[in-house]
């Protein structure tokens, strides 16, 4: 790793660690506000994907400190025990935005979609990335650019998939505002802070999809001088 892709993985860190730190506030926070509707977590979400048309998504628990997600290929939406029996504020919000995924899906929501067909490349992709990279850049000191250029498309395929779980995790957080407000769910003192720590949790992506892109870049840079 060259020093300057160092600094800026340690800065990314930082801010990462502090949306985080910011982010289990909001969420514990939250957490300790009960909702007026009287709701649990797992009530919330049956009762949004009624209210969506869906019938075929099952609402599971799963171990874990916001382990909450949908998973489109079991057709589960999994919340933490927290989310799941807790009725809360926090609860109502992480448990309708994973609903909204489920919404997405259903409506076959095109960035769901494209995500869903790169989780395999992903993966893959993130097992050798850095390796790759290591090895083509001491590679390209003696004159080879094939592997450096290979980890490069490598770490290509991650930052296409943050970029695109942008508007995906955008989206399912303005289907569930919506819902919880025109169901009144979340009552007029409750919806500002469901809407406040779904912000805080889009954050996160946002800061790790600017990570991946301004690595991407810097790795670009190596090898373009590298090959002047």
């Amino acid at each position: 790793m060259t020093p300057g892709i160092m600094m800026v993985s340690l800065l990314f860190m930082g801010i990462s660690m502090i949306v985080s730190m910011i982010l289990k506030s909001k969420f514990s926070r939250y957490s300790k506000v009960p909702l007026a509707a009287g709701l649990s977590g797992k009530d919330v979400a049956e009762k949004m994907l009624r209210e969506n048309g869906i019938y075929d998504v099952r609402v599971t628990s799963v171990q874990g400190f916001l382990s909450d997600h949908y998973d489109p290929t079991k057709k589960t939406v999994n919340l933490s025990p927290e989310v799941y029996e807790g009725q809360t504020v926090a609860a109502a919000a992480v448990a309708a935005h994973e609903c909204g995924h489920a919404v997405q899906h259903a409506h076959q929501y095109a960035p769901l979609q494209m995500r869903s067909r790169l989780v395999p490349a992903v993966q893959f992709s993130s097992m050798i990335v850095n390796w790759v990279l290591l090895a083509g850049i001491v590679m390209a000191a003696s004159g080879s650019y094939t592997l450096l250029l290979a980890g490069i498309i490598l770490m290509g395929i991650t930052v296409v998939f943050s970029l695109i779980t942008l508007p995906v995790e955008f989206d399912a957080s303005k289907r569930a505002l919506t819902w919880l407000n025109h169901t009144n769910v979340a009552n007029n003192t409750e919806y500002p802070m469901a809407k406040d720590a779904l912000k805080w949790a889009a954050t996160t992506y946002v800061v790790a999809a600017l990570a991946a892109v301004v690595t991407l870049l810097q790795y670009i840079s190596i090898f373009m001088n590298r090959r002047d």
